[in-house]
């Protein structure tokens, strides 16, 4: 990448000033672009925006002390109406706002697939573009302000954080981002994301990769809303030394050879689930004072909806050598029917190696496609559940080719059977288990009905 730097103050920006500086900003990031490539630099201040772009060959720099102030008019991030560089393929526009599930009617996901839409509007945005970077020096921060928008998702959620589509080796690093309308980052179709050093607070998803590939995330801390690390159809991922905090889930997660090592995984979480506030909540965007619901939900959930096909078996994923604590579920795969989140392609196989959970709720959930039993595998986890769990099973699970339990130590588990299961099909090992389950209690089979709560 060139090493030119333009300053976004020598194309107009005023730090302090109380009127949107997009265009100044914009100003610069299209200078650098058509020069080639290079940084532009934002110095220390507060800046109120609404949406930029950045485009190939570009890295925007945030300088320590920076604060982009989101504008709370979700109108003012309808960049692309007016875009004259690179105006986006026909086909790629869209004017589908969000529309919720109805059972029975087949859902038209245009307004997420296509990037041209209001749904994908974001702070800063990026499409077809590569070689890019989100740089911030210690102490810069992104905030979305909470844009409330009734048109978007779930009739209150704004614009993202940061978007992109259809994008090639992208970076992020340094900066913190908060209270975004929407996911902080949102991430579509893009070969080659490494994130490093990033901090999310509040919101809603941290970051939320869909289709795509060679993704590296490292030394990021998610103390968010809603989902930590979130996506599907996505393919060769490394997810390390992070921390995950929500009220959701930390993992709400398909893919295809995905690795999570020396993760911490813990609740309750220290923001609330914007969907559990009132409309007036929602629309004056400050933190409420009000309780909400702020449990962790989950460490692991499979993710597989019908928003975008999944060319690759999901599969070959890894979690190993992480650290669980106060969370509802531990794993929730239900190819049950029952959770519409859950519904495209199956999971194949899935391991956790070498875990410390403690505080958990609810069951394991292992239930895989009859069309594609699961193979699970957990090694060297010590696991233990709350007061609150007396009479439910470590693992309840169905449509499996292989369950492996090797060096396995759980706790708390009363009056209930070691693993119940609605198939009898299936290889069940059990390897140095120590659990407190009596032998003749240790599998259960039971045909009454599978019930599970959705989440």
């Amino acid at each position: 990448m060139d090493n030119r730097i333009i300053s976004i103050i020598d194309t107009g920006a005023i730090p302090g000033a109380e009127a949107d500086q997009s265009a100044a900003i914009q100003r610069a990031l299209d200078e650098v672009w058509k020069q080639g490539g290079g940084t532009v630099e934002i110095p220390a201040g507060k800046y109120n925006i609404g949406s930029i772009r950045i485009r190939s060959n570009t890295t925007l720099l945030l300088r320590s002390g920076v604060e982009l102030y989101g504008s709370r008019n979700p109108e003012d991030y309808n960049i692309l109406q007016n875009e004259t560089l690179e105006p986006l393929p026909e086909d790629w526009l869209t004017d589908k706002d969000w529309e919720p599930f109805v059972k029975g009617v087949t859902r038209c996901y245009d307004f997420m697939r296509k990037p041209g839409g209001r749904w994908g509007n974001a702070m800063i945005r990026a499409i077809s573009a590569e070689n890019i970077a989100i740089i911030g020096e210690e102490g810069s921060v992104i905030d979305g302000r909470d844009c409330y928008d009734e048109r978007g998702e779930e009739r209150y959620r704004g614009p993202h954080g940061i978007s992109m589509h259809h994008c090639k080796n992208v970076s992020f690093s340094g900066y913190t981002i908060r209270n975004t309308g929407n996911w902080a980052h949102c991430i579509f179709n893009t070969d080659g994301i490494s994130m490093k050093g990033v901090t999310v607070l509040a919101g809603h998803d941290g970051i939320h990769m869909t289709s795509s590939s060679n993704i590296d995330i490292s030394d990021s801390s998610f103390y968010t809303g809603d989902d930590c690390i979130a996506g599907f159809a996505n393919v060769d991922v490394r997810v390390e030394h992070c921390t995950c905090n929500t009220a959701c889930s930390g993992m709400r997660f398909g893919g295809t050879n995905v690795r999570i090592n020396e993760c911490t995984f813990f609740g309750p979480a220290q923001y609330f689930f914007r969907g559990s506030l009132s409309l007036e909540e929602k629309i004056n965007g400050a933190q409420p004072t009000a309780p909400h619901r702020k449990n962790m939900l989950c460490m692991f959930k499979y993710y597989a909806d019908f928003s975008v096909d999944i060319p690759l078996q999901p599969g070959n994923i890894i979690i190993k050598n992480c650290r669980v604590e106060n969370v509802d579920r531990f794993m929730n795969y239900n190819f049950s029917g029952n959770e519409k989140w859950q519904s495209n392609r199956p999971l194949k196989s899935i391991c956790f190696e070498n875990i410390k959970a403690d505080g958990i709720g609810m069951p394991l959930t292992a239930y895989g496609s009859a069309d594609e039993p699961l193979l699970l595998e957990l090694r060297g986890v010590d696991i233990s559940f709350r007061e609150d769990a007396e009479g439910a099973p470590f693992l309840r699970t169905a449509n499996f080719e292989k369950i492996l339990l090797e060096e396995v130590t759980i706790r708390g588990i009363k009056n209930a059977p070691l693993i119940k299961t609605w198939t009898k099909g299936g290889d069940i090992t059990l390897r140095n288990v120590t659990s407190g389950v009596p032998d003749n209690e240790k599998i259960v089979f039971t045909d009454e009905p599978f019930m599970s709560k959705a989440f």
